[in-house]
């Protein structure tokens, strides 16, 4: 696709683009440039997914405190990103690098054929030799269509254009087996599986300076494992961390599946994060094993509940009767048929003349689900 080079996305938290003060820290920026330079010269070519517009823009605007309602949010992430781009546009200058904006939200990727259009331009960027810097369109999302943070919209970009490498810098060394800030606990340095146990100790929200926290770092990691696609959550801070990462160096936590469970085609990767789940299914212990072991379609008859309101053809997210989510798929019924369905069998629904149509196919089928076990 980029030939011979090997893409790295590299996202970038508000807590590490900003100094003590508060204030985006350029001097950083120049030095994050090095490092991409530096790992273009080893072969890769790096993607940036940065955060920071809002911040920069509260900045530009005079305002001491973030705002609550949303058009003054819009109107400081309009302003602050063109501060943002115009400031990695610098800082890549320096070195000889050329970078380009891309701005998303999930209106962009929830749609197949403008989530491909999106992978076609990035991956032709790429090869031009020019370093995208990707960030939410903040102006423009509003709660429904938002990614909520960018560790979710790097795994997608990630996904996108099937990168060797994913990286999350961030302002702790990586995920801790107990509260980072405890001298007892530990750092997890490798992570082959992600359990509900990992899923715990991912915890809170972390730092109060972005809108992502360890757990959405260890979500977004969950879906990169079955992809085949390794990321590290690392201390974005530390001393020329991409090129010692590319080097093979282990540095903060890195997630990589011992093997990808499934087949994983690019479809199933967008079914995964190209959209947003709109509502739950919960599954008994028969269909979970059926889904995780067996790879089967989902039938109505190993549903016992349902959360939500959705239609068919919407994304739900699949979860076992402790609430953990096992899966992700294209629904084929609405959330009213699917709640009179529940825990009945095909011949079952055949006999019903409201249900009768469900009783012909699955609720969600084998090849529009993706699985995380």
């Amino acid at each position: 696709m980029t030939g011979s080079k090997k893409i790295l996305i590299v996202k970038i938290g508000t807590s590490t683009l900003v100094g003590a003060d508060g204030v985006l820290d350029r001097a950083y920026l120049d030095s994050l440039a090095t490092q991409l330079c530096s790992v273009i010269d080893a072969g890769w070519a790096p993607i940036v997914v940065t955060s920071g517009a809002i911040g920069c823009g509260l900045e530009a605007l005079g305002l001491t405190e973030r705002p609550t309602d949303m058009p003054s949010l819009q109107a400081a992430a309009s302003t602050g990103q063109v501060v943002l781009s115009s400031a990695y546009a610098a800082a890549l200058a320096k070195v000889g690098l050329t970078s380009s904006l891309v701005l998303l939200t999930r209106h962009d990727t929830a749609s197949r054929s403008a989530y491909l259009h999106a992978r076609d331009a990035l991956v032709r960027l790429v090869e031009l030799g020019v370093v995208p810097i990707i960030n939410e369109n903040d102006t423009t999302s509003v709660e429904q269509i938002r990614f909520g943070d960018n560790d979710t919209l790097a795994a997608l970009v990630a996904c996108l254009v099937r990168a060797h490498l994913c990286v999350i810098f961030s302002d702790i060394d990586g995920l801790y087996d107990g509260d980072p800030v405890k001298p007892e606990s530990k750092l997890i340095e490798k992570v082959e599986r992600i359990t509900p146990d990992i899923m715990a100790v991912a915890g809170g929200t972390g730092s109060t300076l972005g809108s992502g926290g360890m757990a959405t770092k260890v979500q977004a990691a969950r879906v990169l494992m079955i992809a085949g696609i390794p990321l590290v959550i690392c201390q974005g801070r530390a001393e020329a961390a991409l090129p010692r990462l590319v080097a093979g160096e282990s540095l903060g936590t890195r997630f990589a599946a011992a093997g990808v469970p499934h087949e994983i085609t690019n479809y199933k990767l967008w079914i995964a994060l190209g959209d947003t789940a709109h509502g739950s299914l919960i599954v008994d212990e028969g269909a979970r094993t059926a889904l995780t072991e067996r790879g089967s379609s989902l039938l109505a008859v190993g549903v016992t509940g349902t959360a939500g309101t959705f239609a068919a053809g919407d994304m739900v997210d699949v979860l076992d009767t402790s609430g953990y989510l096992i899966a992700r798929g294209k629904i084929q019924a609405s959330s009213d048929e699917v709640a009179l369905a529940a825990g009945k069998a095909q011949t079952e629904l055949k006999q019903n003349s409201v249900l009768a149509h469900l009783g012909e196919h699955e609720l969600i089928h084998r090849d529009e689900m993706v699985v995380f076990e």
